[in-house]
């Protein structure tokens, strides 16, 4: 035990001078009164200053998980009292970023009440953050707003973690339907990388995110465009990406396929089709026969069967069977 306090306390000043090399003076925020608005308005300012750029937080959550995982161990000895304020004030900045990163966490609160039977209240005085509000809804956003909010907030980095968990969001919801949109994946990443790399300052990547935010809810709204239900829409985009030049007719043409492709593949689609091999093999043969009877003749033989066999994997990893599949199961 005597070991172990000698390590967190050297683990707890090394986390209190990280804190302070970026601004965030862990000692004036404990002096503070609980719950008082300065004490709440101080950890907010922590919380901006250790949560981006990215390898920034990552630092203060090795920091803050390196002090509680120490504290813990020494807990029950009373030697802990000496620490309990200050892992408090950690804990509280590193719970409130969590928070911030992931907005619509899994519900385990049962979980966490039978957890909290058997813990210990050597912690008191601390408010922890209140339940986040859910993800913003970038389809909803008034962008033009939002730039003006950014332009004037002091808490910069609270208003693109926001953003960029809505980003995340949307991302993980368009790319589970359409694998295709990967790409959008790669420049949201690149946009980020570039940021933590310094190559690009805050207001830039704001400005880029918001930009890549409407190219997203642009392609959100694709399907109503090309009169195609998102399903029809995913299919159409096997088909032609990459795919060879098309004229408009043919396009009409490709889209008719995407149609009865679909209507005819969901007859097939039963309860447990991809455990069964003759289930397997008649729904590779429709997809073979619709693609080889529907797409028009700037399809090349090679070309036809790529799209057979991409559009084979998209139906076998995205469609359950029964009517279940990720686009009926999507919130």
């Amino acid at each position: 035990k005597k070991k172990l306090v000698e390590e967190l306390r050297k683990a707890e000043d090394a986390a209190v001078v990280f804190c302070a090399l970026h601004g965030v003076i862990l000692p004036a925020i404990e002096r503070l009164p609980a719950a008082s608005m300065q004490r709440l308005n101080r950890l907010d300012d922590a919380v901006n200053a250790l949560i981006s750029p990215d390898p920034l937080r990552k630092d203060f959550l090795g920091h803050e998980r390196l002090v509680s995982t120490l504290y813990n161990a020494v807990k029950p000895d009373p030697a802990v009292l000496e620490f309990a304020g200050r892992v408090a004030c950690l804990v509280t900045i590193g719970d409130a970023i969590r928070a911030r990163l992931n907005p619509n966490p899994v519900d385990i609160s049962k979980v966490m009440r039978q957890v909290a039977e058997v813990l210990d209240a050597s912690i008191s005085g601390v408010d922890m953050p209140a339940k986040p509000a859910p993800v913003m809804d970038l389809s909803k956003v008034d962008f033009d707003a939002l730039a003006k909010r950014f332009k004037e907030t002091k808490r910069k980095n609270l208003e693109l973690e926001a953003l960029k968990a809505a980003i995340r969001a949307q991302l993980e919801k368009l790319i589970r339907f359409n694998k295709s949109r990967a790409d959008y994946l790669a420049k949201f990443e690149e946009l980020i990388e570039s940021y933590n790399a310094g190559s690009r300052n805050i207001e830039d990547l704001f400005a880029q995110l918001l930009a890549l935010s409407r190219s997203l809810n642009e392609e959100q709204e694709r399907h109503v465009r090309e009169n195609l239900s998102e399903e029809e829409l995913t299919v159409f985009d096997i088909l032609t990406r990459p795919g060879p030049e098309l004229s408009t007719a043919e396009r009409a043409e490709v889209k008719k396929v995407a149609r009865q492709v679909l209507e005819r593949l969901k007859s097939l689609l039963t309860l447990d089709w991809r455990r069964q091999t003759q289930a397997c093999a008649k729904v590779r043969e429709t997809i073979k026969d619709e693609l080889d009877h529907g797409l028009p003749g700037a399809y090349t033989r090679e070309l036809y069967r790529g799209k057979c066999a991409a559009l084979f994997e998209h139906v076998y990893e995205s469609y359950q069977g029964e009517g279940a599949s990720v686009f009926s199961l999507a919130v």
